[in-house]
């Protein structure tokens, strides 16, 4: 075995800001995080890059931060997060009958199964970024896995998302300018989703909604495993927005009266209760009224659930997502919003809490998604690690967050 580090890079190029985490494999199985770098964003507007040297030169900034803090060690592979308006996604489902006499399952059931129901082709000018299998159903009744067990028909189902190729060819050129590889590209949604919600809720069913500055990514997990997920282009930036335009703020001060006053429902019943914009009473100090702030920042985080809850469509039900909705992201610290979050699903909501495992440092829902790469990084390691013929290993994370 080689005595070499290996290192894994987890980078989420978003709107406001650029996280980088590097994660140390131990013994291929274990992982330590022991470097962390940040930047702000430039050149990324909604999840996507329109001035790539700003974007890079970002990026980059965000990446030899995190490779100082680790003490000059560099990234062997990156995992890249993937977010934008322009990711979209689909269901196919293939079933096969059961090949041998005796009707127990084999792999090449299983194999055939799986590439009748990925076997769709793309539109022209899109590129898959992701195939999510559901469980299998075997006669109709769902089973984890298939493989020895007896019955006629075999089915499956893909939920498969793609993106526009030159919109995805632009995230992956701005690590490629740091002589960087790509190892894979994975959904924000999928990232910050799988930091935040348990196995059991992912059994029972869980809506895990991840608000960041320009965009909120939505995935759906019933059984189990996701089966749909998505982008709407409309984040924190957006409330910040409404606040400039409503109170003829400029977007410093209107991201400040955010951050201070900005609710997911309106608390203050007074709407003589004035706040003051600076409180220094000084030239340009003013009194805005809080029940203003608490009513435009209430309504935009309202239409933020009512978009992903219509977006869901059918697929969304009360009684297939037991287990409610957790939010994560930057914009799940406004206060109230998981009460806003409850009133448009008509399901219990909640704040996301990261495991216990995870440093202090980094419990903060801002790291959702770079987390949730670097869980993607290691069970991807450890699966091309393992020998030619074995099945990958999803168990849960196989971790060691330690000394970020």
């Amino acid at each position: 075995m080689s005595s070499k580090i290996q290192t894994i890079g987890a980078i989420e190029i978003g709107s406001s800001k650029i996280s980088v985490l590097i994660g140390e494999l131990s013994r291929g199985r274990s992982l330590s995080i022991i470097g962390k770098g940040e930047c702000q964003s430039h050149g990324v507007v909604k999840g996507d890059v329109v001035d790539l040297r700003a974007a890079s030169d970002a990026t980059h900034a965000a990446i030899l931060d995190a490779e100082s803090s680790a003490g000059g060690l560099r990234i062997d592979s990156v995992f890249l997060a993937q977010t934008g308006g322009h990711l979209e996604g689909f269901y196919n489902e293939a079933s096969v009958n059961v090949q041998r006499a005796d009707n127990m399952v084999t792999q090449m059931d299983i194999d055939n199964v799986c590439e009748s129901a990925t076997g769709r082709d793309l539109p022209a000018g899109r590129m898959l970024v992701h195939n999510i299998q559901r469980p299998f159903l075997l006669d109709g009744c769902i089973v984890p896995d298939a493989e020895n067990l007896k019955g006629r028909v075999l089915k499956v189902g893909y939920w498969t998302v793609h993106g526009n190729q030159e919109r995805l060819a632009n995230n992956i050129n701005v690590i490629r300018g740091f002589n960087l590889q790509v190892s894979e590209l994975i959904l924000s949604s999928l990232a910050s989703g799988t930091m935040v919600t348990s196995p059991e809720e992912r059994q029972t069913g869980v809506i895990a909604i991840d608000i960041g500055a320009g965009t909120t990514d939505y995935v759906f997990y019933r059984a189990g495993r996701a089966c749909m997920t998505g982008v709407i282009p409309v984040g924190g930036l957006h409330i910040t927005n409404d606040l400039c335009i409503g109170l003829r703020l400029t977007e410093g001060q209107a991201e400040k009266m955010k951050t201070r006053f900005g609710r997911g429902v309106i608390a203050t019943r007074d709407k003589n209760e004035k706040v003051w914009l600076n409180g220094d009473f000084a030239i340009g100090d003013r009194p805005l009224p809080k029940n203003s702030i608490e009513l435009i920042t209430s309504l935009r985080v309202a239409e933020i659930f009512e978009v992903v809850k219509k977006a869901l469509g059918p697929a969304f039900s009360a009684d297939q997502a037991v287990s409610g909705v957790v939010i994560t992201g930057g914009t799940s610290q406004l206060p109230g919003i998981a009460d806003a979050a409850a009133a448009v699903f008509g399901l219990p909501a909640r704040i996301g809490e990261f495991p216990g495992y995870i440093n202090e440092q980094l419990r903060d829902p801002g790291y959702a998604t770079v987390l949730g790469l670097l869980y993607f990084g290691l069970n991807s390691t450890t699966a091309a690690a393992a020998a030619p013929g074995r099945r990958r290993k999803t168990g849960w994370w196989q971790k060691l967050f330690a000394g970020a």
